[in-house]
């Protein structure tokens, strides 16, 4: 059996509020908020990126299962933001956990879902009994152009996950991917900002890879969406997921407890698994979670998850998800520019 072991959360602190954004563009808010179903997004501060964000959130998930790090064989850093062209995040996140020097470790990039893609990584080593643990993390500070539709959404945050065999608090039951050559978001080298086809990213794209990946991994396991009680997509903004949901079958009740872009944006790599920790952290024994992630370019990765009664046991040693979304730290949008680096000094 193979499953989670342990996850960990960390998003920024600072906020800045939609209508802040469209005020400065002069947008209607109200529109906005409507067509995104955004309320504010997370930034991060001027020393914080996808490497402290990672690294903040692996030591929450060690803390919160009382690992020891030495234990740990792999480190996999899946985002779009890595700090460095030629620099590995993971080794940077290795040293500050105190993992060791024996650790097999690499950056992963597929937009989205590298994150995902990441866990998929560390089932492969468990079950081949390689190692002992394996860490996944998806984190980012997502990038978007000033006055561009993506930046109301583009957040940052991230979200580890402890992959092995023993003290699982969450067993995979199964797993399916999806992918096609989409270009439906991109950026090339030394860009600063990505581009995106609108409309394309929708359809064919979001919806055609997620509902597909999600129907695969239900005809695996021969479930249905009755037979989930929670349900976590990848979250561009408000709307997405909840269409997904409502085409698949599943209820917004089990859609509302992993629903958090609302508070933080879209937080790239870090957005499905974020969600997954929302759901985690008010999950009960036996109850099981269909997850499913997307990334563009394009692909879906979908898990079904099945809690046990060790969740409650370690859940409350490190931060949930819902002590992150209250913050009183709200920039205007020229502090925003600021930390974004969208204003150089």
């Amino acid at each position: 059996m193979i499953g989670l072991v342990s996850y960990g959360v960390y998003v920024p602190s600072y906020r800045i509020r939609v209508e802040e954004i469209a005020n400065q563009w002069g947008e209607n808010p109200a529109n906005i908020k409507a067509g995104l179903l955004v309320q504010e997004k997370s930034v991060p501060d001027v020393d914080e990126d996808t490497a402290t964000i990672a690294v903040e959130a692996a030591r929450a998930a060690i803390l919160r299962a009382n690992l020891d790090p030495k234990e740990i064989g792999a480190i996999y850093v899946g985002s779009e933001s890595h700090p460095y062209a030629v620099k590995p995040t993971a080794t940077i996140v290795a040293a500050a956990i105190g993992a060791p020097h024996s650790i097999t470790a690499a950056d992963f990039e597929f937009a989205c879902k590298a994150g995902t893609a990441a866990i998929q990584t560390c089932m492969g080593f468990v079950a081949l009994n390689k190692i002992k643990y394996g860490v996944a993390i998806g984190a980012d500070v997502s990038q978007s152009s000033p006055g561009d539709a993506l930046e109301y959404s583009a957040g940052a945050g991230g979200a580890a996950y402890v992959i092995g065999q023993n003290n699982i608090v969450a067993e995979i039951e199964e797993y399916a991917s999806f992918t096609t050559d989409t270009p439906d978001f991109w950026r090339r080298d030394l860009q600063k900002y990505p581009a995106h086809s609108g409309r394309f990213t929708g359809e064919p794209a979001y919806f055609r890879h997620t509902i597909s990946a999600s129907k695969l991994v239900m005809e695996k396991t021969g479930l249905q969406p009755a037979d989930f009680d929670f349900a976590v997509f990848h979250q561009p903004n408000g709307k997405f997921p909840l269409k997904a949901a409502k085409t698949l079958g599943f209820t917004s009740t089990q859609l509302k407890p992993g629903l958090m872009v609302t508070h933080f944006g879209n937080t790239y790599s870090a957005s499905s698994l974020i969600g997954l920790a929302a759901t985690l952290d008010q999950a009960s024994p036996s109850q099981r979670i269909l997850m499913t992630s997307f990334g563009s370019g394009a692909g879906s990765d979908a898990f079904v998850f099945r809690v046990t009664d060790l969740l409650e046991e370690i859940r409350e040693r490190a931060p949930k998800v819902e002590e992150f979304m209250h913050s009183n730290k709200y920039l205007d949008y020229a502090a925003y520019a600021k930390h974004q680096g969208k204003i150089r000094m």
